[in-house]
């Protein structure tokens, strides 16, 4: 099973022509609140494709708690260890451009009380695969990769958004996925080259972790199990960028937790993120395990791979 640990929003988001400059006011297009939060988002992803998925995290006592959550109920996912808190439900506020890119100020709420004393030890099993972001406090997601690594669960950690990182948290994962933006700014901390054929292997040599790295439209470059894989993007009409990365680590996660080859797992990555940039929306863009299926067969006919020794 998948257990994520992550944040819970409401995003509040814009479609605008153009993002605005600072100091600017724009005219707006459309207007809509839909749920969403990296901890959330993903652990939908997850459950789209394919797998058993749990929630931990917080959210307010308010309206926008069960709006936030909607999508979860709907999808069953487990929601035992989502905790109520004396603060708002976090927030984010989102502009979306003609072209389907985004800005992003997210208020953390909530968020910023998620406890990993919600989870059992019981759930922290070898079987069990803890996916963690970076949208609830780096104290609580070092103590439960810390707890998860002792009782012997995979532990992938989506380093988003960037923030520099311990050596005990990089060490005790076993799956690291960024963007080249996260990966240069963790490359700048570690004193390591920023460029991704040269990050990737580095981080798998120093901390032992596989390190995946999205590349947006030019796809996804891994370091795993001694080789460099490379896989291509294809094509698709981007409506919005927003929840592409999100969906890429849910379906990834997905794809390992049930014993996938890196190949067809980042394959199943690359097809649930392009798909997801094809809808408006984060929850509402993650696809569904039929349809990512079916485009990672031509995703995984890209793969380019070799030694590292």
């Amino acid at each position: 099973m998948i257990l994520v640990f992550g944040s819970v929003n409401l995003d509040l988001i814009a479609r605008v022509p153009t993002l605005p400059r600072p100091g600017e006011t724009l005219p707006g297009e459309s207007f809509a609140a839909l749920p969403g939060g990296k901890g959330a988002n993903q652990a939908l992803a997850a459950r789209r494709a394919g797998a058993t998925v749990a929630l931990a995290g917080a959210v307010g006592n308010d309206a926008f708690a069960t709006l936030s959550l909607a999508g979860l109920v709907e999808a069953n996912v487990d929601l035992t260890a989502v905790r109520t808190v004396a603060a708002p439900t976090g927030i984010a506020l989102v502009h979306v451009d003609a072209t389907g890119q985004n800005c992003i100020t997210v208020i953390a709420g909530a968020n910023a009380h998620a406890n990993p004393d919600a989870i059992t030890d019981a759930l922290l099993a070898p079987v069990t695969t803890l996916l963690l972001q970076l949208e609830v406090p780096l104290g609580a997601v070092m103590n439960i990769a810390t707890r998860a690594r002792a009782r012997g669960a995979r532990i992938v950690l989506n380093a988003a958004p960037a923030l520099a990182l311990p050596a005990q948290l990089l060490s005790a994962v076993d799956v690291l996925i960024v963007n080249e933006i996260e990966a240069a700014s963790l490359a700048a901390t570690l004193g390591l080259h920023a460029m991704p054929e040269a990050f990737a292997p580095a981080m798998l040599r120093r901390f032992g972790c596989a390190t995946v790295i999205t590349l947006g439209a030019q796809g996804v470059l891994a370091a795993t199990s001694g080789r460099l894989m490379r896989l291509a993007a294809p094509p698709v009409q981007v409506v919005d960028t927003t929840g592409a990365g999100d969906a890429f680590a849910g379906a990834l996660a997905a794809a390992l937790d049930r014993g996938a080859p890196w190949s067809r797992a980042l394959a199943e990555g690359v097809a649930a993120g392009s798909l997801a940039c094809a809808t408006a929306g984060a929850q509402p863009s993650l696809p569904q395990s039929a349809a990512i299926h079916r485009l990672a067969v031509k995703v995984e006919s890209s793969l380019v791979s070799h030694s590292l020794d």
